[in-house]
């Protein structure tokens, strides 16, 4: 589309410059200038980010990105040496100054050292692609911004630019072209990661296209925040089932930190960034992200097919489960995951005294290490109280699949 319209525009210049004489001296000179400006805003929108650079990034590390230039194969004269793309980390102030310039300002200072940081902008042959690709670059050091009241450096916002100077055929016209990447939070330390993922999460998923960078709001929908929520699980999990209503309701009560409320309550609220991950939780020491994030890790190591084949409540409370189980025979148990610690599956089950009487047992929540070693599948064929996977699923039936066959019998 983009080399359609260049084509679309030199015929119209053309057949301007073949009607010159009729036009007169005053109304040519104004059509030819705004035909360059069509041509400049055309050329600069067709330069492109193709390959993003990792949104949470670590100092010291090596990372990928390249750029693309759609109508360079149409438009680039041919040079000698090269044109070298060049690029620089900015901040979210120098970003916004960007935008306002309509990218027509040029970056005065980069507000973190890159290595490798200048690739030659090449078209491929085979592909005809012009492109340049960024294969070893790394970020070096970061100079950190003052930050506004609370804000820690996990939710400091930055980004790559991407710039290049260019001469254009047949006009002869040389352009400055400059292209920012999405918004880039920069961590020096593994145990920054996950709050710097929750920034990340929360600016793709609520940011308007059309923006100042990098501004987003504070408050969403909790039913935008349901859906983000299922996306990313499913994502990270690399599983087709999502989330259901039940367990939107129990998420809803564990952000609100209400239980009085109906799940259609719940629709109508607003949710902040300051209750997904800067508030910690009630009687624990860690957010709702935090908490969320670490269910999302252990599903992704450990409980994948178990969570596909929906042998996993998951998302259920305490409370909830012990009025499901009380009133079901002995040895009845389903899988939830642990409220009071990050990244643990809890089994529980119902034993019934002998006078009938029920009590519903939570046993010791198990961690990805734990599972690592044996398996959930495993763990649960070796607990002979568990009997029937909820409702009333005989567990060798439910489980059967996810048993280890070369230990069967040699336990």
């Amino acid at each position: 589309r983009c080399e359609n319209l260049v084509e679309v525009y030199f015929q119209l210049q053309q057949q301007v410059m073949a009607a010159s004489s009729e036009l007169g001296p005053e109304l040519l000179p104004r059509l030819l200038e705004r035909f360059n400006e069509v041509l400049s805003s055309l050329v600069k929108s067709s330069f492109l980010v193709e390959k993003q650079p990792p949104q949470v990034l670590k100092t010291q590390t090596k990372f990928q990105a390249s750029v693309r230039f759609l109508l360079g194969p149409r438009l680039l004269k041919a040079t000698p040496k090269p044109y070298i793309v060049r690029a620089d980390m900015v901040t979210e102030k120098q970003a916004r100054e960007l935008e306002l310039s309509n990218y027509s300002n040029t970056l005065s200072e980069s507000t973190g050292e890159i290595l490798h940081n200048m690739v030659a902008l090449e078209t491929n042959p085979t592909s005809g692609n012009c492109c340049a690709n960024f294969k070893n670059v790394l970020l070096k050091k970061i100079k950190r911004c003052e930050r506004k009241g609370s804000e820690s450096v996990t939710e400091e916002k930055c980004a790559v630019l991407f710039s290049t100077n260019v001469t254009l055929t047949p006009s002869n016209v040389s352009i400055h072209l400059q292209v920012l990447s999405l918004p880039i939070v920069v961590i020096v330390h593994g145990n920054q990661d996950n709050n710097a993922k929750a920034t990340v999460l929360w600016d793709n998923a609520f940011s308007d296209i059309d923006r100042v960078p990098f501004v987003v709001a504070e408050r969403v929908p909790w039913d935008k925040m349901c859906d983000t929520l299922n996306l990313k699980f499913m994502a990270e999990v690399q599983t087709t089932k999502g989330l259901l209503k039940e367990h939107y309701f129990f998420l809803a009560q564990k952000i609100f930190n209400d239980h009085s409320a109906s799940p259609e309550d719940f629709q109508s609220r607003h949710v902040s960034w300051a209750q997904f991950n800067k508030e910690i939780l009630p009687g624990r020491g860690f957010t709702f992200w935090q908490w969320f994030d670490g269910v999302l890790d252990l599903t992704k190591r450990c409980l994948k097919s178990y969570w596909s084949d929906r042998l996993i409540r998951g998302f259920i409370s305490k409370q909830y489960v012990c009025k499901l189980l009380s009133m079901e025979p002995d040895g009845t148990f389903l899988l939830r995951f642990s409220d009071s610690e990050i990244g643990g599956v809890t089994i529980a089950y119902v034993m019934r005294g002998k006078d009938g009487s029920s009590q519903v047992e939570n046993i010791q929540p198990f961690s990805a290490k734990d599972l690592s070693i044996r398996s959930l599948g495993d763990r649960i064929r070796d607990l002979g109280q568990l009997r029937n996977l909820y409702p009333n699923i005989p567990k060798d039936q439910a489980f059967g699949s996810h048993y280890n066959k070369e230990q069967t019998g040699k336990d």
